[in-house]
């Protein structure tokens, strides 16, 4: 009988991941505020009612990160029950939430700290391969080390449908927002050490489609590792447009494409309608 202790993963909201995978690890929320209404990220807002409110109001919601209490209760939990933890979060340069839980996990030995480095989908793959180098029987430390390792090679490419929302966060002027609309550009967009760049912008959904799958070849997908797509807001339409235009990259390669609402953070400054891919490059 093997005497080697339990891993658990712990991850934070803004983490997204697929449904089959969600009771294998433990969240613990960031808070989400609309004016004077806060809320606990994913359980007393679910992510349709955060999309709801998005689009209702003029003011941008404000999300702020756990405080390291709420992952002392998690890692108190784990301690009592003689298991390890491996936390992942979304990337230091994006929240507070890494530190927070690096702060909590101070005064416990069997938690280690994985800081993404990347956000939404792209994090969710890096917590699904934690998941799959644990159910190989892997100790906690080499595990941290294969995902500090494979974290540089993951690629999470998004198209926006709408330049509104940067607008209102002051990511960009209204100026360029209103040519935008009007030309109907799409930026396409990436993540990477942490930082948000724009890649390019395309006229109409149909090209951005195609500069999306042009930017997934450049990298080259691993189709033996974890896969995300993500979409924002609350239909799934753009999405499913999105993979019959992308059919050339999946068929024959996956047996199925796992996807995923994209978290309130991104969701935020991203606006509705925007349709992700996260994957782990395949390098020579």
């Amino acid at each position: 009988m093997s005497d080697r202790k339990k891993i658990q993963v712990i991850i934070d909201s803004t983490v997204d991941m697929a449904d089959r995978l969600k009771d294998r690890v433990k969240t613990v929320p960031l808070i989400v505020s609309f004016g004077d209404r806060e809320y606990l990220d994913g359980i007393d807002l679910s992510r349709d009612d955060f999309y709801r409110e998005l689009e209702a109001g003029q003011l941008l919601p404000k999300t702020s990160q756990p405080s390291p209490a709420s992952f002392e209760k998690i890692f108190e939990e784990i301690h009592e029950s003689g298991e390890e933890g491996i936390v992942i979060t979304v990337a230091s340069k994006l929240s507070g939430t890494y530190q927070s839980a690096c702060l909590a996990a101070e005064d416990y030995p069997e938690i280690s700290v994985v800081d993404s480095e990347t956000v939404a989908v792209g994090t969710g793959i890096l917590a699904e391969y934690a998941l799959r180098c644990i159910d190989r029987g892997m100790p906690r430390d080499e595990i941290i080390s294969q995902l500090n390792q494979k974290k540089d090679e993951i690629c999470l490419v998004a198209m926006l449908d709408t330049l509104e929302y940067l607008k209102r966060g002051g990511r960009i002027s209204k100026t360029v927002a209103f040519a935008g609309g009007v030309l109907n550009i799409k930026p396409v967009v990436t993540v990477k050490d942490g930082e948000i760049l724009i890649l390019g912008k395309a006229r109409g959904t149909k090209k951005a489609n195609n500069f999306l799958v042009e930017e997934i070849q450049k990298n080259g997908i691993d189709y033996s590792l974890p896969i995300l797509l993500g979409y924002t807001g609350t239909s799934t339409e753009l999405l499913d447009k999105y993979i019959e235009s992308s059919r050339s990259l999946w068929e024959g390669q996956v047996d199925e494409l796992n996807s995923s609402q994209i978290c309130s953070v991104v969701g935020t400054h991203a606006g509705p309608g925007a349709v992700a891919v996260a994957f782990f490059s395949k390098r020579p």
